[in-house]
């Protein structure tokens, strides 16, 4: 975007917010939804001319869809007869098949490699934030299914921004994938329990369901991106790749399996899912990752395509999830923030400070500080709504991931400008080529 242009997008986004400002002093309310929207899409489109601050564009669209459901929150509900809620586990696995398209079992050398770094990251990751979660849960006194939605947002894995902000700042890049990858992995194991102990008293706490829904929204896509990334980038002989595939295929019969159980169905019901499960998760990236490679779509046109359908899925995921609770966001929206805020900072505080402590190196302790801090917020969005409770176990997710990305990026900025080490991990290189 020409820069003279940029200027004039922020001239008209600064006159749009003025605006703003006037209509709330003569407290004209029913004009200022127009002017907010204005002036946040024209900042939106202005940052991206500039070096430093397009790093915010995409948060700010994040906040433009959070302002079109709060003053037009009556377009979010649905389309004809379908719910758009239904919408939000699609994109989550939309969002996870992507970040499985960018792995391998290469990044998972990491946990070898720098043990230290890895255990270290993924024990504050799951102790500090649900604890941290539990705790401001009760200081803010929030509604039983407010702070079960606090507590929630501290429990689930970390978030794919952290791999962003560990590049950025300059941080071990090679760790942030491996613990990034780990936790998420381990998250349909733990979180589950760590949500039974701390939210149990607060909402109803299925563990059975919610691993099954955790593996649905995080593992089977995964699984997914694994199998695009085999037939797209991978080199594996003949032999490796149909190992992989084999071993693909029975973990998707298991899944189907176990959730055959879970959820009381029959074979019939186990037959219909099998095949969704194959059809959506195994072929059609298989097929897909083909199609592309014989149709020479370059690398970059693909990962571009895939991170613009992950953040499209998390703008709307954010749209649907805020005009569902905006009458509780009004309600306690002030402290949310606050909350949601300190749940953050202190997140990424002790990361550090524990990594530090431990003796880890700065450019690790940059990597931890950002797994720790920054959270999954669409798996936890996707959970809410599996419990039946986006309208409010949603909420603290909904505020947590737009303000992470605020946070997440001031520190990266603040770290790239402060001395760090130089040598560089071997396991780095092959990673920084996928980012």
């Amino acid at each position: 975007m020409p820069h003279r242009l940029s200027i004039v997008l922020l001239i008209l986004a600064g006159c749009a917010l003025v605006g703003v400002g006037v209509f709330w002093m003569l407290d004209y309310f029913e004009a200022i939804g127009p002017f907010v929207l204005i002036g946040l899409i024209g900042l939106a489109l202005a940052f991206r001319g500039f070096e430093r601050l397009k790093g915010f564009s995409y948060t700010l669209w994040i906040l433009t869809a959070v302002s079109l459901a709060m003053f037009y929150p009556q377009y979010f509900f649905t389309v004809g007869d379908f719910q758009l809620k239904r919408l939000i586990v699609p994109f989550v696995q939309l969002t996870m098949f992507g970040m499985g398209a960018h792995m391998s079992f290469e990044d998972f050398r990491g946990v070898v490699k720098m043990p230290k770094g890895v255990l270290i990251g993924i024990a504050c990751h799951f102790i500090v934030m649900p604890l941290v979660g539990y705790t401001l849960s009760h200081l803010f006194g929030f509604s039983p299914e407010i702070a079960g939605g606090v507590i929630l947002i501290g429990c689930v894995s970390s978030a794919m921004a952290s791999n962003v902000m560990s590049y950025l700042s300059k941080a071990n890049l090679a760790l942030a994938v491996t613990i990034g990858a780990c936790s998420t992995i381990l998250s349909p194991f733990v979180t589950p329990f760590l949500m039974k102990w701390l939210a149990g008293q607060f909402v109803e706490v299925d563990i059975a369901h919610m691993m099954i829904d955790i593996t649905n929204m995080i593992i089977i896509p995964i699984v997914a991106g694994f199998i695009f990334n085999l037939f797209y980038f991978g080199n594996e002989t003949p032999r490796a790749r149909t190992l992989q595939l084999v071993g693909f295929a029975v973990l998707i019969i298991v899944f189907n399996l176990l959730m055959m159980f879970v959820m009381e169905s029959d074979i019939r019901g186990l037959a219909v899912s099998l095949l969704k499960s194959f059809g959506w998760f195994y072929l059609l990236p298989m097929i897909s990752a083909i199609v592309f490679k014989r149709q020479k779509v370059s690398r970059l046109k693909l990962e571009n395509m895939l991170s613009f359908m992950a953040m499209l899925g998390i703008v709307i995921n954010t749209v649907i999830i805020t005009a569902s609770g905006r009458d509780n966001l009004l309600q306690v929206g002030g402290w949310l923030i606050i909350s949601c805020l300190l749940h953050n900072l202190i997140g990424l505080s002790v990361g550090y400070f524990t990594a530090l402590l431990f003796g880890l190196p700065e450019r690790d302790r940059r990597t931890i500080a950002f797994e720790v801090g920054m959270q999954n917020g669409g798996v936890a969005t996707g959970l809410a709504l599996q419990m039946g409770k986006v309208a409010t176990v949603g909420l603290a997710s909904a505020i947590f991931g737009p303000l992470q990305n605020v946070t997440g990026s001031a520190l990266a900025n603040w770290f790239k400008k402060q001395p760090t080490d130089s040598v560089t991990s071997e396991v780095e290189e092959p990673i920084l080529s996928k980012t």
